[in-house]
């Protein structure tokens, strides 16, 4: 961690309530990073934000914007000299606090492209007094002063890194709220089945002692549930990441990497008459409508392999042990039936049957059995159908709106929730340990849940939560 970030974790406290609430006191410095990515563009842009931006911007920009959020048409120069080389022409606009994305005063300039320009810009800001940003604390500001909250700034990591329209939607869902909703929801929850175990702790004489025991225990029953559902869902934020798992599994020849090649639209894989040309598997992304497909063509499977082959092999029943949906190829109806009976023992995925080479071949039709071609593109429209359908079967989504943690650490919290949860139940049935000992478990599940909203513990998360992102963001 970098001096000024580490600076900034013990000159900030956390305020008593609320999960967006703006910590007390923060570090007052001003920061500037380029925002833009490196190499020949269009545009380039510097940021600064913090309570000396404006100061520290006026002495090199001429003339200042006549207006605040408003572009206007500037001279950058070298430094405050009278004289002071002019490095650009370009467009600035400030954000006086608290109305900015940071919540401080915060000046962008919007200059020409390329690597020289926007670096000397950002070194003559530094020689007026700004310090370089580090990773990600722009949002960090933003966080720390209460304009975003924990989980709204991940997701801004996450539509940085989207790379997928599924990925994009599950970004899209953090920013707007509603995972934020949803996890203090259960923060509430657990709040509330705390306040019913207190109750039982605090009031044991009272008429109604079992009654509340009752309640508590199809509380922590609802909330168990809730908590396994958000923890079973760590597949689908992987699936909109990387796509969904399908592979190409047939006989040495079956016309798998011709079928790849084809549904890509591109020679991807090499492409030979000679038995056993694909030795590895070769991995192709596609991005669909609902999830993306992570199409994988691998060696083929035979009895009599040789040495080099039997390596490809090995990789091939790896790639089929952790498949989502496997399209089972062969030349003949036989064909097809015998590799179906192999994937029997090496993969729990959806498979489809294909017919390939179905422009060489002429057979009956077969029940559940795709005739498709590589050459001629017979059946390649309903094997995209198909293959959509089963990967939505699959990940239990057809829209693949369901709401997901969006990282690493929000999955961990939840999982940690419902551990605890569900060890309170197991302890509350069997009624041995004394309520404050088995209430210790909803403590802890709480203080994950606030953990996960940033309501408490904020200095712990934060450096491992932007130190993935870009600087200048």
């Amino acid at each position: 961690m970098s001096d000024a970030r580490q600076w900034s974790r013990s000159n900030h406290a956390v305020p008593g309530a609320g999960a967006s609430g703006a910590l007390t006191q923060v570090r007052r410095d001003t920061i500037v990073a380029i925002a833009t990515a490196p190499g020949r563009a269009a545009i380039s842009v510097v940021r600064l934000s913090g309570d000396a931006a404006e100061r520290i911007a006026r002495a090199i920009v001429r003339p200042w914007p006549p207006a605040p959020r408003t572009l206007a048409r500037c001279r950058v120069h070298a430094s405050s000299a009278p004289d002071a080389e002019q490095l650009d022409d370009a467009l600035v606009a400030h954000f006086p606090s608290p109305h900015s994305y940071t919540g401080e005063t915060v000046v962008e300039v919007h200059a020409h492209g390329g690597t020289a320009v926007s670096q000397a810009i950002a070194a003559a800001f530094l020689r007026a007094g700004a310090r370089a940003a580090v990773a990600g604390e722009f949002s960090e500001r933003a966080v720390l002063n209460g304009k975003l909250d924990l989980v709204r700034a991940e997701a801004i990591a996450e539509l940085i890194d989207a790379r997928t329209r599924a990925a994009h939607r599950q970004a899209m869902q953090g920013m707007s709220g509603v995972r934020t909703r949803a996890f203090e929801e259960l923060r509430d929850a657990a709040l509330s089945l705390e306040a019913l175990v207190a109750f039982d702790i605090d009031f044991p004489e009272e008429d109604h002692g079992a009654l509340a025991r009752a309640q508590v225990e199809e509380a922590a029953l609802g909330l168990l549930n809730r908590l396994t559902s958000l923890t079973g869902r760590d597949v689908l934020t992987a699936a909109a990441r990387d796509g969904a798992t399908v592979v190409l599994a047939g006989a040495p020849n079956a016309g798998k990497s011709s079928l790849l090649n084809a549904l890509v639209g591109e020679a991807r894989v090499i492409v030979s008459d000679e038995p056993g040309t694909t030795r590895d598997a070769v991995e192709v992304l596609l991005d669909g409508d609902v999830w993306p497909i992570r199409l994988v063509d691998t060696a083929g499977l035979r009895s009599d392999a040789g040495l080099v082959e039997r390596l490809g092999m090995e990789v091939s029943e790896r790639y089929l042990r952790r498949a989502d949906v496997v399209l089972a190829c062969g030349e003949t109806v036989t064909d097809v039936e015998a590799i179906r009976r192999r994937l029997e023992q090496l993969t729990d995925a959806a498979v489809l049957p294909l017919l390939t080479k179905a422009d060489l071949r002429a057979a009956a039709p077969t029940s559940g059995v795709i005739p498709v071609s590589a050459h001629s593109g017979e059946g390649l429209d309903a094997l995209r159908d198909e293959i959509a359908r089963a990967v939505a079967e699959r990940l239990a989504s057809s829209g693949g709106d369901l709401l997901v943690a969006g990282s690493a650490r929000q999955q961990a919290a939840l999982q940690q929730a419902h551990t605890e949860i569900a060890a309170f139940i197991r302890e509350w049935r069997e009624g041995v340990l004394p309520s404050p000992v088995v209430g210790t478990h909803l403590r802890a599940a709480t203080v994950g849940l606030e953990q996960l909203i940033g309501v408490v513990g904020v200095d712990d998360v934060l450096a491992r939560v932007f130190s993935t992102f870009c600087v200048g963001k």
